[in-house]
């Protein structure tokens, strides 16, 4: 065997290289052993020169095989600038209106702003400019010679439910009324709520009111006493009334003979407000959500326990304006302008002292119930994009888009 000995530069090569060649040679000479003792010797290979072509073709594939791969060098990423924060525009002020007598100021009762957009924007719900009209009926006279002046006339009674209805005027129930204040919930866009004081017998209903329940599905409410229990006619009537549905009874009062001042008792607030529930639970099935106040008084305990015994609204007898979402007329004091009402504000919660129109004047503030209506839906829309911009920066993280 004849021994070969390679001189070999490879530039940048590793120590393993040189031990995988040496690997090789030695498998190169035993090959070459072989193929010598088996061939005949005549034709028997130049061996030197087939060891140095095997050694360099091996050599050339570590070489490449090892070749450094080519390294991507990443191209570089924009680094993004800071979004400037928005900044919330101002929200414009309540809508206000001339058509109001002066000392009758709007009040809101919804403190959480997001709250109220959410709900005044739903497309859903009632649209801004929704109106509630309150009227109070004590009584209905026959005779046109009218001695109690609160009373209302058949003939002007009649005047004032076809003109109702002819300016698109429909009623609602207290359970509609409570949803559309607190939530804002679709009504008629002028809804009217008719409220009958005391205890009647069903001729009044049947006679005054059944015509426009079965000719339109108008409904009305009764402010029911809750004295005298079950002695008389009058519950067993009204009763089968409420059966039929369109007689809606809320509380007015047990006694009805002592009001409810600032020098009531908790005891007397809590007997007559909690006892009209147990009567009209008792007699009429159902819990009422309303207390019509008795004489139009009340006080600011009244109103703070009213909630407490499940009370969402009350009443009163000042004739301050209607009622939208978020808006209920009120005064501060007594005034020269309606100089016989209870000033509201002092009790704190517009709800519970919601004004009414008495029947026999309501009709001469139709016109401008429905003009206040046309002025609030015009001013919120000249807004809208205001207010939907404040709610997109500042509410709507955390309330979500308004459906």
């Amino acid at each position: 065997m004849v021994v070969l000995i390679f001189s070999i530069r490879i530039p940048c090569m590793k120590h393993n290289y040189t031990l995988r060649i040496t690997h090789l040679l030695l498998t190169l000479s035993r090959l070459t052993a072989l193929l010598a003792s088996c061939a005949p010797a005549a034709s028997a290979p130049d061996t030197n020169v087939a060891m140095t072509a095997a050694f360099e073709t091996a050599v050339a594939q570590i070489v490449e095989s090892n070749q450094p791969t080519a390294t991507l060098i990443p191209t570089e990423t924009p680094i993004p600038t800071a979004t400037a924060p928005r900044t919330p525009p101002a929200l414009p002020g309540m809508y206000q209106t001339t058509l109001l007598k002066s000392h009758d100021i709007p009040r809101a009762y919804i403190a959480d702003t997001c709250t109220y957009l959410q709900n005044k924007w739903n497309s859903n719900k009632a649209a801004p400019g929704t109106v509630v009209m309150t009227i109070m009926y004590h009584g209905i006279a026959k005779d046109e010679s009218v001695s109690d002046p609160k009373n209302i006339t058949v003939k002007d009674h009649k005047k004032l439910m076809n003109s109702l209805h002819e300016l698109g005027f429909q009623t609602i129930n207290m359970q509609q009324m409570s949803d559309f204040l607190y939530d804002n919930a679709n009504i008629p866009k002028k809804s009217v709520l008719i409220i009958i004081d005391d205890r009647k017998y069903a001729d009044n209903y049947n006679e005054h009111f059944r015509p426009y329940y079965e000719q339109w599905g108008w409904t009305f409410i009764n402010g029911w006493i809750s004295a005298f229990g079950g002695a008389d006619n009058v519950l067993a009537e009204n009763v089968a009334l409420s059966k039929e549905g369109w007689i809606d009874y809320q509380a007015h009062s047990v006694l009805h003979q002592i009001p409810i001042t600032d020098a009531s008792t908790d005891e007397f607030i809590t007997a007559e407000m909690q006892g009209s529930i147990t009567n009209i639970q008792t007699y009429f099935n159902k819990t009422p959500i309303a207390f019509i106040w008795f004489g139009g008084n009340f006080s600011k305990r009244a109103v703070e326990l009213g909630p407490q015994f499940g009370y969402k609204l009350g009443f009163t007898i000042n004739p301050r304006g209607p009622i939208m979402y978020n808006w209920v007329p009120q005064a501060d004091t007594y005034n020269d302008s309606n100089p016989s009402a209870i000033p509201e504000t002092p009790a704190g919660n517009p709800l519970m002292t919601l004004p009414r129109y008495w029947s026999t004047n309501a009709i001469d503030q139709l016109d401008t119930i429905s003009a206040i209506s046309d002025e609030a839906a015009a001013f919120a829309e000249q807004n809208k994009a205001t207010e939907l911009e404040y709610y997109d920066i500042v509410c709507a993280p955390t309330y979500g888009p308004i459906p």
